[in-house]
């Protein structure tokens, strides 16, 4: 009867790891695909509205889900509420929510990038870095669907076969 409930719960911890994997894989695209948004949004109040940086991240906060959304509302607290320059605001921000996300360090590097032109340049030339940090995005967001849809069908089957062959080898 022991050994019934321990290959029970054996086959339920790797198989739940195993999607929580796949999970992750899913969340990421899902994420940059999120990202990607705000920073459209960014663009068309900096061009179209003339809304003032803190004012433009505080409305796409609002817009956007969980824990993308964290990114502006802790930028647009960090720039309402401390005298630290545009770029430091947009490091915090990005630290403070680097371990809630499923983004990779590649991810965080464009973004850090993008936050060395924030609020630096005239809205034209903005225009321009937010499209650049576009691209990139796009081009991160496009492995990652490639890699989720290589990955997350055969990481979740090989979680529950490890599962099982691990069983099998306690037995």
């Amino acid at each position: 009867m022991m050994k019934l409930v321990g290959a029970a719960i054996i086959l339920i911890t790797t198989t739940w790891i195993g999607f929580e994997l796949a999970r992750h894989l899913s969340e990421r695209s899902k994420q940059l695909r999120l990202l990607k948004n705000g920073l459209q949004t960014l663009e068309a109040e900096i061009m179209y509205g003339h809304t003032p940086l803190h004012e433009a991240s505080r409305k796409i906060s609002n817009q956007l889900s969980v824990p993308i959304s964290r990114l502006f509302h802790q930028f647009t607290h960090y720039l309402t509420t401390t005298e630290t320059s545009v770029k430091a605001a947009w490091d915090m921000s990005l630290v403070d929510i680097k371990h809630q996300t499923a983004l990779k360090t590649t991810d965080f590097e464009i973004l850090q990038q993008f936050g060395e032109t924030l609020g630096r340049h005239d809205r034209i030339t903005q225009q321009k870095q937010i499209l650049l940090a576009l691209s990139y995005l796009e081009r991160e967001e496009e492995y990652a669907r490639e890699n989720q849809l290589r990955y997350e069908k055969m990481i979740k089957s090989l979680s529950f076969l490890s599962g099982l062959l691990l069983i099998i080898l306690l037995l």
